[in-house]
């Protein structure tokens, strides 16, 4: 007898019963002997019906004593008047089959609940949680402006119009408790720490008074800002603020998106420079001091990007809010002198130094990684650059490097740099910081030694247990960086020719041939390669491009299209080198009226973005809502097993929420 048979035989069918007689009534006049058989047919099928309605109420009866230990008649009575809500349930269809009076209460429907869904009465409940085992509803559940916590259990049943197992579900009210557990998380103290992060730059040549004025007028709207808050805000240094406040206001906070900040760009020093703040703010931890210390983790990942921005630590992440500011150079030799010491000394104590970068590794990637190698040679310790030359943006750079006996044994890949490793190895990575987008994952985990070496914003993910971490996100590129420490470490004479020529287009491609992020540290780095031997014009040769690859970059540009009024986007779907996508990206900018370009192209079974600026279009901002990153005029991201379309959708997204942010 199939399911739509033991509906219609179920207690509550008098409907059916009733049309039945109706329809056998008007039989008896055109055909009597007809209506006598529907007659008897309609008696056989009540007879069974009232049979199953015995055989149902004796089920629920059995249940019932089930879950009251078997006890007499007045311990089930108790069970019907039950403090807590309760419903018993059939199953495999969800049917309420019976239920107390107090759960008449919680849903306000005093009219007949049996034979209906659980559905009808809780629109979000299901019943998947107690097939599983579980005896505690995964969630909170809001009903009439109630909040419940259910428990339940299911036990098998003996008939089988029941489908073999009933369930009963117990209702608890924690109204209050989810008040005062929401109050009470709303009541933390969230702790804040606020930088005036370009505090020497701005004061710089001013005079007494003008310096008063300026910290006068930021101590103001830095008050203003956190009034509303009823919190403590304490000035515990020249440009350092601590700043206590319950979490209830830190979501007004974000979606004011710091206001504050723009509020102290406001400000001017003498030579024009607009003050910045840093905002880091801790959330997590159990108990204050935890929290400062994450805010102070969080004041060091807002400056490590460039400052002028606010990040809240989260329990394992950051969230980043602002960040529209370029970089101000501001780094000194001190801390390059003392990083060429450290780093020398990591070397020293090595047995072999592994090199490498990002995947799909470019010219400031490789240039970079042979400056290490020359500190390595310098010191009389073995080195290997660890690349995948088939994927390698700066193949010919490579080649050119293999042409010089120093170089006869250096590249290797990740098989053959995991065989050579052993425990006094030491691992430099250069030109990354994100652990995910690496060479090689494997040999990261493998090396115990690490050292980082990157120019790039920091991200949310990054490498944060290296015993060097040389990271300057105001530096053009890790090439340049890279020189500066074998300034402390080498002659000129000790880096080779090609070594000269790959460091310098490192930084001439990085900065769009000396045109953007440049400083004055820049030209000093460029200045001390060619006086190691650096030749401008092979320099120059190592960015040509055949006629095929020009066509292909011109064929980009061709399809670009504007989003918005100054940022253009170019999707192509024609198979394209990375260095083909970059190389367009850059020649968008050169178009009037675009100050952003964006290149999306598939490679394999993920889709990439070469993103570029003319520095006042935060790119690295938009890079990162598609898990990349990069800096604010040049910034890339890879999205696996992603297609086009999709990935333009996401683009396209992430470019007018950055648009409407910046407005």
């Amino acid at each position: 007898m199939n399911k739509r048979i033991r509906r219609a035989l179920t207690p509550g069918s008098q409907l059916f019963f009733i049309v039945m007689i109706l329809f056998a009534l008007v039989t008896v006049y055109f055909v009597p002997l007809l209506a006598a058989a529907e007659g008897a047919v309609i008696m056989i099928i009540y007879g069974v019906y009232l049979h199953m309605t015995v055989v149902r109420r004796k089920e629920v009866v059995r249940y019932i004593e089930q879950i009251t230990m078997n006890v007499d008649t007045a311990t089930k009575d108790s069970v019907v008047n039950f403090p807590l809500p309760t419903v018993i349930i059939r199953m495999d269809t969800g049917e309420i089959l019976w239920c107390n009076t107090k759960f008449y209460e919680i849903t306000g429907d005093r009219e007949h609940l049996f034979e209906i869904s659980i559905k009808d009465v809780v629109p979000d409940f299901d019943l998947h949680w107690l097939l599983e085992g579980k005896t505690e509803y995964p969630s909170e559940i809001a009903l009439k402006g109630r909040i419940f916590t259910v428990f339940g259990n299911v036990v098998r049943s003996g008939a089988k119009d029941a489908g073999g197992y009933l369930g009963s579900v117990y209702w608890l009210d924690t109204t209050e408790l989810s008040y005062l557990r929401s109050e009470a998380l709303l009541s933390r103290t969230a702790v804040a720490i606020i930088t005036m992060d370009n505090y020497d730059e701005v004061l710089k040549n001013s005079t007494d008074t003008a310096r008063s004025g300026i910290l006068a007028a930021l101590d103001e709207k830095v008050s203003a800002w956190a009034e509303h808050t009823q919190g403590i805000l304490r000035k515990y240094d020249r440009d350092k603020y601590l700043f206590l406040f319950q979490e209830r206001f830190l979501q007004g906070l974000a979606d004011g998106r710091f206001s504050v900040l723009e509020a102290a760009r406001g400000l001017q020093g003498s030579a024009g420079i607009p003050v910045t703040l840093s905002i880091g703010i801790g959330r997590d931890g159990l108990t204050l001091r935890e929290r400062l210390a994450s805010a102070h983790l969080a004041t060091e990942m807002a400056l490590s990007r460039g400052g002028d921005q606010a990040v809240i630590k989260n329990n394992s992440t950051f969230d980043f809010y602002g960040g529209v500011s370029k970089e101000v150079e501001k780094r000194t030799k001190v801390k390059s002198r003392i990083m060429a010491s450290a780093l020398q000394t990591l070397i020293g104590d090595s047995s072999l130094v592994l090199i490498m970068g990002h995947r799909g590794s470019d010219i400031d990637c490789v240039g970079s990684a042979a400056g290490v190698v020359c500190a390595a040679r310098k010191a009389g310790v073995p080195a290997r650059i660890v690349i995948d030359e088939v994927t390698a943006a700066a193949r010919g750079i490579v080649a050119q490097l293999r042409q010089t006996p120093e170089y006869a044994h250096v590249f290797t890949d990740t098989q053959g740099a995991l065989l050579e490793a052993d425990s006094a190895s030491l691992l430099v990575v250069v030109d990354c910081t994100r652990p995910e987008i690496v060479e090689s994952k494997e040999l990261l985990q493998s090396i115990n030694r690490v050292a980082v070496i990157d120019h790039h914003r920091r991200a949310a993910t990054y490498i944060d247990k290296a015993a060097l971490n040389f990271h300057e996100p105001y530096a053009s590129s890790a090439s340049e960086l890279i020189c500066e420490l074998l300034q402390y470490i080498c002659e000129p004479g000790d880096l080779t020719r090609s070594e000269a020529n790959a460091l310098l287009a490192g930084i001439v491609l990085d900065t769009k041939n000396f045109t953007l992020h440049t400083g004055v540290r820049t030209f000093e780095a460029a200045a001390f390669l060619r006086g190691a031997g650096a030749d401008t014009v092979q320099v120059k040769k190592l960015f040509q491009t055949d006629l095929p690859t020009s066509i292909a970059r011109y064929s980009i540009i061709r399809n670009a299209r504007m989003v918005g009024k100054d940022i253009a986007v170019s999707v192509t779907e024609e198979p394209v080198d990375r260095t083909v996508a970059a190389q367009a990206a850059d020649e968008l900018l050169a178009i009037s009226g675009i100050l952003a370009s964006f290149v999306l192209f598939s490679d394999g079974d993920e889709a990439v973005v070469s993103a570029r600026s003319m520095g006042e279009v935060n790119v690295q901002i938009i890079c990162e809502r598609l898990g990349g990153g990069g800096h604010q005029a040049m910034a890339g991201a890879q999205m696996p097993h992603t297609d086009l379309r999709e990935a333009t959708t996401r683009l396209i997204r992430a470019i007018e929420i950055y648009q409407e942010e910046s407005r």
